[in-house]
């Protein structure tokens, strides 16, 4: 029995099914994604959001996506699903600080249920690693290396820093663990581009697919960028508001568009469990 029920699917084709069939099931239907449309790999975004927009409270320990989800199981299994799609996950410095130091961004931390089913379907199916790859976007180079990720040697984490940002890890001893790895890239406009880290995850690393999992400046950048080419994003059916000059991001920070250059998307899919909603889009191309 499927953990969400179809609404809409536009984009039913003849070919081959992409999933395994329990995972079809549980997803209600198929899931593959088109060529990137660009020399670059395809990037996928993935939030969750209230209902008027507010993707963080930003209060300590509930900052995280689990809050504005209340740890909605289908969300979850999506988010393991989309993990398990990918080559590698993209995460902003802030979006790590924000959930627990335990936390890691492997398929089954977010929906063990289904662990055997991920790893089926990115073996046996698709030929990747066990696991994606994560890559942490940070300017700085200000991270707990207390935590979990950079203490697991299954799964390769990536660091894609600064020069400024490396010389501060290296001093506090990041390239000790086996499974940290840094690259500092060209920072002089003042953040990293990312059309530059893209084009290094596809030449060093051999990277197709990228699933992109914040935070809001990040994504930001990434979108003024062209460089988001699907968003999936989980509709929680709460209200947090905002008071004041409190700051409660939305999906998208940093950045703003006219009405010209505004990006579009169109709808690919719509499910639905209980009162939630999980969208797809694709980014309309001119």
């Amino acid at each position: 029995m499927g953990l969400v029920r179809t609404l809409i699917d536009s984009d039913k084709t003849n070919v081959e099914s992409a999933l395994p069939q329990k995972l079809r099931e549980l997803y209600d239907g198929d899931l593959r994604f088109r060529p990137s449309p660009a020399a670059r790999p395809f990037v996928i975004a993935n939030f969750v959001s209230t209902l008027d927009g507010v993707v963080s409270y930003e209060i300590k320990d509930k900052s995280g996506g689990s809050t504005i989800s209340g740890s909605d199981p289908a969300d979850r299994f999506i988010m393991g699903l989309l993990r398990a799609s990918a080559d590698a996950i993209v995460v902003g410095a802030g979006t790590l600080r924000d959930v627990s130091a335990k936390s890691l961004w492997t398929p089954e931390y977010v929906y063990p249920d289904a662990k055997q089913l991920y790893a089926e379907y990115r073996v046996s199916v698709q030929h990747r690693p066990e696991y994606p790859m994560l890559v942490i976007v940070s300017g700085s180079g200000q991270l707990e290396l207390n935590r979990a990720i950079f203490q697991t040697r299954a799964m390769r984490t990536v660091v894609i820093t600064t020069l400024a940002g490396r010389d501060e890890l290296t001093r506090r001893g990041a390239t000790t663990p086996g499974s940290i790895e840094i690259h500092a890239l060209d920072s002089s406009s003042g953040s990293i581009a990312p059309l530059a880290i893209l084009q290094l995850l596809q030449s060093q690393f051999g990277v197709r697919t990228v699933l992109h999992e914040g935070g809001p400046t990040l994504f930001g950048q990434f979108l003024a960028a062209e460089a988001i080419d699907e968003l999936f994003l989980t509709l929680s059916p709460q209200i947090a508001g905002r008071k004041g000059d409190a700051t409660r991001p939305a999906i998208l920070q940093g950045v703003e568009f006219v009405p010209e250059s505004a990006p579009w998307f169109q709808m690919v899919s719509a499910k639905q469990r209980t009162a939630y909603l999980y969208l797809r889009y694709r980014r309309r191309r001119s």
